[in-house]
């Protein structure tokens, strides 16, 4: 561990925004506890590379990074690693993910999303934690039709038992926050794509599909819109808000909008580009990209998925200073240069 160094701990670390995140913390000089239970939701060696990523860049960087393998739903093993690094901010990243995946398997879900993060939050009053962020998802939104999708919005009708799951995290956390004075930020993460993605996600079923000459299932018949969000973006404004804690706003509260006697620490953030495309004009970019045609098999809407997620960032900009910065096209690029270069050993000409 770096010397004088609060420490942070990220859950999930091992996961696609958890592995990004630790390495942008190590190059900002930060001293990193990252927990994983590297379980089989989807390809264990692909977490496996990404902690290798993360060792060989923490080695160049000199940087103060430990990785400890732990399943956040084993509360003795968790109140261990908490008492043994001592952290003083706390990301919880680590969730069963995946919306279809809840239709198949509820029970993984109660586990780590529900009791898991209890867990992580008992953990955090007990050390005396500064700071606590946590993952929430746009899925919370549901089918809301008033878009953009705001964070005063109404989200009680989860149309997904993940999305169920990410709401009861904000209504947890805020709980906590209330009662024990724990500043909580939950961020609510639209569409995030980039390199070292999850299989499960479309950019990756859509470019290898593609590749493979298979054809894509295309939900809905086309008509989606999503509000893809590079991942660079996603962690520098995951960063900025690790330095600056949610305070008691004497203006507003999510939970109680009406003035009461006392005010969480507690924010609820949107993380998106701001900037929906229709799901057919994604696939149009990558096809132009990769020079081929894709496959498609135009199908009804799928259990528990959304037609449209479309983020009003004005208050993320107001309490991090965060804009996304990164272009669809020029994102895209990126992550076709690592999916190539990690999948098939080719180089990908950029057309951007």
């Amino acid at each position: 561990m770096l010397k004088n160094q609060k420490k942070i701990l990220i859950t999930g670390a091992a996961g696609f925004i958890g592995s990004a995140l630790s390495k942008n913390l190590i190059k900002e000089g930060k001293s990193i506890v990252g927990i994983d239970n590297l379980n089989l939701y989807y390809d264990k060696k692909l977490k496996l590379d990404r902690l290798k990523d993360i060792e060989i860049f923490n080695s160049i960087k000199k940087g103060g990074w430990i990785f400890e393998k732990c399943d956040i739903s084993d509360r003795n093993h968790i109140f261990e690693l908490f008492k043994k690094y001592k952290p003083t901010i706390v990301i919880n990243l680590a969730a069963q993910a995946g919306v279809r995946y809840s239709l198949k398997n509820p029970e993984s879900y109660i586990q780590n999303n529900i009791i898991g993060f209890s867990n992580i939050l008992d953990a955090c009053i007990k050390n005396k934690v500064e700071n606590f962020l946590f993952a929430s998802s746009s899925s919370v939104y549901g089918s809301n039709k008033k878009v953009p999708f705001n964070e005063d919005d109404c989200v009680d009708h989860p149309v997904s038992l993940y999305a169920a799951t990410k709401r009861s995290n904000e209504l947890i956390a805020h709980s906590y926050s209330h009662n024990y004075g724990l500043a909580c930020t939950g961020l609510r993460f639209f569409t995030v794509y980039g390199p070292w993605g999850r299989p499960d996600m479309a950019p990756m079923i859509f470019t290898k599909s593609i590749l493979e000459k298979k054809p894509i299932d295309i939900y809905n018949f086309g008509k989606m819109q999503r509000d893809f969000t590079f991942i660079d973006d996603i962690v520098n404004c995951i960063s900025a808000c690790s330095e600056k804690p949610a305070f008691a706003d004497l203006e507003f509260d999510f939970f109680n909008p009406k003035p009461s006697v006392s005010f969480a620490p507690f924010r609820i953030l949107n993380i998106g580009n701001g900037n929906p495309i229709e799901l057919l004009d994604f696939i149009n970019i990558l096809e132009e990209k990769l020079g081929l045609k894709a496959i498609k098999n135009f199908t009804n809407m799928q259990r528990g998925d959304v037609k449209k997620t479309f983020a009003e960032t004005s208050n993320i900009y107001k309490w991090a200073g965060f804009k996304p910065k990164t272009n669809l096209k020029i994102g895209v690029d990126i992550f076709l240069q690592w999916y190539l270069n990690y999948y098939h050993n080719k180089k990908f000409v950029s057309s951007f």
